[in-house]
């Protein structure tokens, strides 16, 4: 079993930066693809952005590419997600999810075998 957990949630201005973390641990981090969703109030959850077991792979949603950067530490079984240039748009719950197994990103919830509760981030116009 692997539990996911997610920190850093939180309320910004429009232009502003937070850094999400996600700490995933119950087995070997190094072995898992991780990868950062969000869900909106009345919407579907969806991709944000991903990043191999190895770190060597990102893939970035378009709404966020240029302005979010996603990067992990294996030696602190975490995952991070930078968020620059927030915009009110980017308001949501965020969430860190795991796949153990394969060498690439993946970017469909249905990949994900393990997701942690979510933090939200609110972004104020």
């Amino acid at each position: 079993q692997v539990q996911v957990v997610e920190y850093g949630g939180g309320l910004v201005q429009a232009g502003g930066s937070l850094r999400l973390s996600c700490e995933a641990t119950g087995r070997t981090f190094s072995n898992y693809a991780m990868g950062w969703f969000r869900q909106a109030p009345g919407k579907e959850r969806e991709f944000v952005a991903a990043i191999s077991w190895s770190g060597d792979y990102t893939y970035y949603a378009d709404s966020v590419k240029g302005r979010f950067t996603i990067s992990r530490d294996n030696a602190k079984n975490t995952v991070y997600l930078q968020m620059n240039s927030l915009k009110p748009e980017d308001t949501a719950v965020y969430y860190c999810a795991s796949r153990l197994g394969g060498s690439y990103y993946y970017t469909s919830t249905g990949e994900y075998d393990y997701w942690g509760q979510g933090t939200q981030v609110t972004v104020s116009s």
